[in-house]
């Protein structure tokens, strides 16, 4: 397996892992389903996040990540065929976890590997979606040694 992964750092927000960490969350949830690929993390403050989720979704709110798969003919050949870009905001991702009661990093893990099956064409809108991405994120999350983020929410929720 051959991977590209670009970070980009365009917030001040502190990020609570290494840009190696993400790169190895990232292409452990690549791993057995793509076999070559080139994608960006890009990590933004709340304005740049915002402006995205209205410009592509209509919704004129911060989120917590945004997935852009990439297009281009698919006769062009690359030596890391590009999936896009994945847009995570720092502070988001922050309150959330203080909100939800949830480590930190275990929720950048979740949020990374949401985004790289984004790219690889998960998707939950749909039940059936929901429940085939939701099992894909759990399998890596606790390959890589986080809890299931799903169980936690739904105890909270109780």
């Amino acid at each position: 397996m051959n991977y590209h992964i670009d970070i980009q750092h365009a917030s001040e927000a502190p990020i609570p892992v290494t840009d190696a960490t993400l790169t190895s969350w990232a292409t452990y949830a690549l791993n057995g389903l793509k076999d070559t690929a080139e994608l960006t993390l890009r990590f933004v403050d709340t304005a740049e996040i915002t402006h995205l989720n209205h410009e592509y979704r209509k919704i004129n709110k911060a989120t917590n990540v945004l997935a852009f798969p990439a297009s281009y003919p698919k006769d062009i050949a690359l030596d890391y065929p590009l999936l896009g870009d994945i847009v995570i905001c720092p502070q988001v991702l922050l309150e959330e976890s203080i909100s939800l009661k949830k480590p930190l990093v275990a929720h950048w893990a979740h949020i990374v590997i949401h985004g790289v099956l984004h790219l690889l064409d998960y998707d939950h809108i749909e039940e059936a979606e929901t429940k085939i991405m939701q099992t894909k994120e759990i399998e890596l999350l606790l390959g890589l040694g986080f809890e299931d983020p799903y169980t936690s929410i739904e105890t909270e929720a109780k």
